[in-house]
């Protein structure tokens, strides 16, 4: 998901062969195998009649006929998926495209794929661990760093100083209180 955030990050940087998720497909909708999409993001965008996704856990590809907005979801259509049978196959699936296909993002906003797994160093230069899981607590996200111990570091411009993909590291400034 992007997220908006007053950090540097080389939002080119794609992971190859992988798909980003787009929503989950909540139900059919009606009987003409249309299905009611919940979009994670503002990703949704990316899907317009033509564009290639992939569906389920197994990533079955699939062709967008048509998307529109249905309240606070979408209505998809897909090529081959013209039955309320066809569309029940599809109940929960997740949505999801290439992520070469995504837009390239604003400077200062990043998909949670390129800050997973990067190293955490403070900007007094130790090394705090790695970025395990990242946390969506609403205000902003919380960052689940796993090293010597696991440390909870909210993602503010006040604590990331730097986000450098190509590097794999994550600078820091540790608040008071952060640790210890």
């Amino acid at each position: 998901m992007p997220r908006k955030r007053r950090t540097e990050v080389d939002s080119a940087a794609r992971p190859s062969g992988e798909t980003l998720a787009v929503g989950r497909i909540v139900r059919p909708h009606g009987v003409r195998g249309a299905l009611l999409l919940e979009a994670y993001s503002d990703l949704v965008s990316v899907l317009a009649p033509e564009a290639n996704v992939f569906v389920g856990e197994g990533k079955q590809p699939a062709t967008v006929l048509g998307i529109r907005k249905h309240g606070e979801r979408y209505l998809l259509e897909l090529k081959g998926c013209s039955s309320l049978e066809a569309a029940e196959a599809w109940r929960s699936a997740e949505v999801r495209v290439a992520a070469e296909n995504a837009p390239a993002l604003p400077d200062g906003t990043y998909f949670h794929w390129q800050i997973l797994g990067l190293t955490v160093i403070t900007d007094e230069g130790r090394v705090l661990g790695q970025v395990a899981e990242i946390l969506a607590t609403g205000a902003n996200d919380v960052y689940l760093v796993r090293g010597e111990r696991e440390i909870l570091l909210p993602a503010t411009s006040e604590v990331i100083r730097q986000v450098d993909a190509a590097s794999g590291r994550l600078i820091v400034h540790l608040l008071p209180g952060l640790i210890d």
